[in-house]
């Protein structure tokens, strides 16, 4: 298998596309202790809303009722699915960067 490089990385991608980006993020409490389920719902909801706005700013014909949502066995990770319209590298660059800022952000794919 031959490695990829920065020209073949360009032609890896036709835009515009649509581009799935999976944002995993923590709403459990970090010490194990399970929050109560008002406390577990705002971190769900404040989580969703923050990678909202950071999609929307990137990606503005994203519609948020394709956003799919989905939260670990024991409660401690939410995991959102955007499938936004990829229009360019540097786009998914800027979504991927400022998602991979944000401080309730762990880990984007």
């Amino acid at each position: 298998m031959k490695p990829v490089t920065s020209s073949d990385e360009s032609t890896l991608i036709e835009y515009p596309c649509d581009f799935p980006i999976k944002i995993m993020g923590r709403v459990g409490s970090p010490s194990g202790i399970p929050p109560s389920a008002a406390t577990l719902e705002y971190r769900r909801q404040d989580f969703s809303q923050n990678v909202l706005a950071i999609v929307k700013r990137h990606a503005p014909d994203f519609d948020e009722a394709t956003m799919e949502v989905r939260i670990s066995r024991k409660s401690n990770y939410l995991s959102l699915t955007c499938t936004i319209r990829a229009v360019s590298r540097e786009q998914l660059d800027a979504l991927y960067q400022e998602l991979c800022d944000h401080p309730t952000v762990v880990m984007v794919l």
